[in-house]
C-alpha cells in the first residue's frame, strides 16, 4: 500500500512506452494514483475501491486525508467527507460509512473484536435494511431498528432461524448483560440481545446454581407476550443435551385463581397455552411425550394458584414447564393428586 513516487512513476510509464508496438490494441491500465475534488491523491486498493464499487465515491465525497497507517502497523485507512475505505491484506479495502460505520466505531473500529470489514454495505432480501460483514461481525441496519452488530453464539442461533426475515426480525439492541440466567443474582454470567416484536435471545456460559439446563452453557430465547394470562415466555436449552429443556412462563395477575370458576388460566387451559406460545417458537426438536408433559406442568401451575397466607402464589410467579419431566398417566383425580403432591415438578419415580 505504498504510494509510488513521482519518479517511479514516471520511469515505470517510461518503460512501458519503450514496449508500446508489442501491445498494439491494448488499454492503457487506469493511473496508480489520482487526486479527487481536493489536495489529496488516491492511490492503490484504496483508489480502486473509491473508483470502481458502484456508489462507493458518491457515498463518501471527497478525501480529506492522505493514506494512513493503522495502529496495528498492518492496516491502512483513508478518511473521506462522509466516511473512510480501510484495507488490510487479508481482506482488501472496502468502505465503511454511516450508522454502521458509528456501530462499528463504537466497538473499537478495527481494533475491536469486529475486527476489518470484510465487504462493502450490502442491501437486505427484504429490499428494506442493510448489512455490513466484519471479520468477527456483521452489522444489521433498517430503518425501524437502528444498527447492530450480531455475532458468536446468538448471531448463530439467529441465523438458523432466517436472521432477518425469520420470526426474530432484525436485531434492536447490541448484546448487554444478562445477568444471572435463570436467577436473581446479577454476576454477569449471561448476554442478551433484543429482536424486533419483543423477541429476544440469551447465552450463558453456565452457572452451577442456575436451574438445570444453564448449569452448564446454554441458549435461551423468548418473547414479550403481554396477553391475557401470559406477560412472557422463555425457553432455555442446553447446548451440549438439548433434552434438558426448561420453558418459563411468567403470567399475568389475570392467570391465578382466586376464587373457584374465575376467569383465569385454570378457565380454558387449552387458551392459556396457545397465549404461552403466541410469541415464542416451541423448543426445538419437541416429542410429544416432551409436548404432553409440559402442557401437563402448566395445568399443574394454573390448578394450583391460589394465593397462599404469605399473599404469593403456589408454584411462585414464574411456571418452569421441564422437558425431561414424564407424562402423568391414570385418571384425572391420581394425576392432579401427583401434581399436588409434588408442587408440580414431579420426578421420573412419580
Amino acid at each position: 500500500m505504498n504510494r509510488p513516487t513521482a519518479t517511479r512513476l514516471l520511469a515505470a510509464l517510461a518503460a512501458c512506452a519503450a514496449g508500446a508496438s508489442l501491445l498494439v490494441g491494448v488499454q492503457a491500465a487506469p493511473a496508480a494514483a489520482e487526486v479527487f475534488c481536493g489536495t489529496h491523491s488516491v492511490d492503490g486498493a484504496i483508489w480502486t475501491e473509491y473508483t470502481q464499487t458502484p456508489g462507493v465515491r458518491q457515498s463518501l465525497g471527497c478525501p480529506t486525508s492522505d493514506e494512513l497507517g493503522l495502529p496495528d502497523g498492518v492496516g491502512r485507512r483513508q478518511v473521506f467527507d462522509n466516511g473512510s475505505i480501510y484495507w488490510s491484506p487479508d481482506t482488501g479495502a472496502h468502505a465503511v460509512w454511516g450508522l454502521i460505520g458509528q456501530e462499528w466505531g463504537r466497538h473499537g473500529w478495527e481494533g475491536g473484536y469486529m475486527g476489518y470489514p470484510l465487504t462493502d454495505e450490502l442491501k437486505n432480501p427484504d429490499g428494506i435494511g442493510v448489512r455490513q460483514q466484519f471479520q468477527n461481525a456483521t452489522v444489521y441496519w433498517s430503518p425501524g431498528s437502528g444498527a447492530h452488530a450480531v455475532h458468536g453464539n446468538i448471531g448463530w442461533w439467529w441465523g438458523q432461524y432466517g436472521y432477518e426475515s425469520g420470526p426474530y426480525g432484525y436485531p434492536t439492541s447490541d448484546e448487554y448483560d444478562a445477568g444471572h440466567v435463570g436467577g436473581n443474582v446479577d454476576d454477569n454470567n449471561g448476554v442478551r440481545q433484543d429482536f424486533q416484536s419483543g423477541k429476544y435471545i440469551v447465552w450463558s456460559g453456565g452457572q452451577a446454581d442456575a436451574f438445570e439446563a444453564c448449569q452448564t452453557a446454554c441458549i435461551g430465547y423468548g418473547g414479550i407476550t403481554d396477553t391475557k394470562w401470559v406477560k412472557k415466555t422463555e425457553v432455555y436449552v442446553n447446548w451440549t443435551d438439548s433434552r434438558l429443556t426448561s420453558v418459563h412462563v411468567t403470567p399475568t395477575a389475570a392467570a391465578f385463581k382466586t376464587v373457584m370458576g374465575s376467569d383465569d388460566a385454570a378457565s380454558d387451559l387449552k387458551e392459556d397455552w396457545r397465549q404461552v406460545w403466541s410469541n415464542t417458537r416451541m423448543f426445538p426438536g419437541a416429542t410429544p411425550a416432551e409436548e404432553n408433559s409440559t402442557y401437563q406442568q402448566l395445568v399443574c401451575h394454573a390448578e394450583f394458584s391460589y394465593p397462599n397466607t404469605s399473599g404469593g402464589h403456589f408454584g411462585g410467579p414464574t411456571w418452569d414447564l421441564e422437558t425431561w419431566r414424564p407424562e402423568l398417566t391414570g385418571d384425572t383425580d391420581t394425576k392432579l393428586k401427583k401434581m399436588l403432591a409434588s408442587k408440580c415438578n414431579w420426578d421420573t419415580d412419580s
